[in-house]
């Protein structure tokens, strides 16, 4: 059983700790538990009553009608909203309660009503990738855990997989080569997989060789393809590496082709590219430059 403070609460329901205490007092909605120092702490069923709540009191409920809801009925509700309003943060907490209730079911609900009136990427990019952001935040702060986590990434990654796999293969022999690869102790693989469905979709080839690449790996794979663009993502193994300095080898490894790369590192360290390298700061903007990239191949922005 995992346990959490009012800030904990206040950061996975985005209801400020002031409030959630006046909901405690008045409408007794939930009820802290103390350790043997006399620190007060909440419980996973108190994490979902103030979860539920907030999306029913961020829809229009009252406080007061909410409270005398039943735990079942509130529930209810907060399923039915989730698949008739598509406002982005309904559609946040309801995938952040599927995760921490660990219910296949509910996030398969919600993310497939979001792909049926959004498609595939919108819903990637205007629900999925926020909620991955968010997951990222409640992380690095400690409010869920990894098994957790590791659910909901198993579930999304699920999605795009079999998205890709309904894609049909490019024909077209002038259509260009995008190899997607992370770095040795790189884990950003789900960003990786949908830039894959992303260009597929677009007709493009894209050779997909996944996480862990050494650079003997990136030579073998350039040896066979000859790549026209390389995609990657540098966030988490590079705080104490240069990122210009493994792009130049990257460059070197592969001359000729346009690097495009992205990730927190390229960003904090303030890479300036050279010519035959591309930043893409976010998933907008890359999705901006795979629109430019033509039939043809040729980029129309760099």
């Amino acid at each position: 059983m995992a346990v959490y403070s009012i800030s904990d609460l206040e950061k996975l329901s985005g209801i400020k700790a002031h409030t959630l205490r006046i909901w405690e007092q008045r409408y007794v909605l939930i009820q802290p538990k103390r350790t043997k120092t006399n620190i007060r702490y909440y419980t996973d069923d108190d994490l979902m009553t103030i979860l539920n709540v907030s999306v029913l009191n961020k829809n229009g409920y009252k406080i007061s009608k909410i409270a005398a809801m039943s735990p079942a009925e509130r529930s209810h509700r907060v399923s039915t909203l989730s698949e008739k309003s598509f406002e982005q943060e309904t559609q946040l907490d309801a995938l952040t309660i599927s995760m921490i209730e660990m219910d296949e079911f509910k996030f398969d609900r919600i993310v497939s009503v979001n792909i049926q009136q959004l498609g595939f990427e919108r819903t990637m990019i205007e629900v999925i990738h926020p909620l991955l952001d968010k997951l990222g935040l409640l992380w690095l702060t400690g409010s869920i855990r990894p098994v957790q986590e590791n659910f909901i990434s198993y579930l999304i990654r699920q999605k795009i997989i079999v998205a890709i796999d309904n894609l049909p293969l490019p024909f077209n022999k002038k259509t260009k080569k995008f190899l997607l690869y992370l770095p040795e102790g790189e884990n950003q693989e789900l960003s990786l997989l949908f830039m894959h469905y992303m260009l597929k979709s677009r007709g493009h080839q894209v050779i997909y060789v996944g996480q862990n690449m050494s650079m003997d790996d990136l030579r073998d794979v350039n040896e066979i393809h000859k790549p026209d663009f390389i995609f990657t993502i540098i966030t988490e193994s590079f705080s104490r590496q240069s990122v210009a300095r493994y792009l130049e080898e990257v460059s070197a490894c592969f001359n000729g082709s346009k690097i495009l790369v992205t990730g927190y590192q390229v960003v904090v360290q303030k890479f300036v590219p050279n010519s035959g390298t591309v930043v893409l700061k976010t998933l907008q903007e890359a999705s901006a430059y795979i629109e430019a990239i033509g039939s043809e191949g040729e980029a129309g922005a760099s």
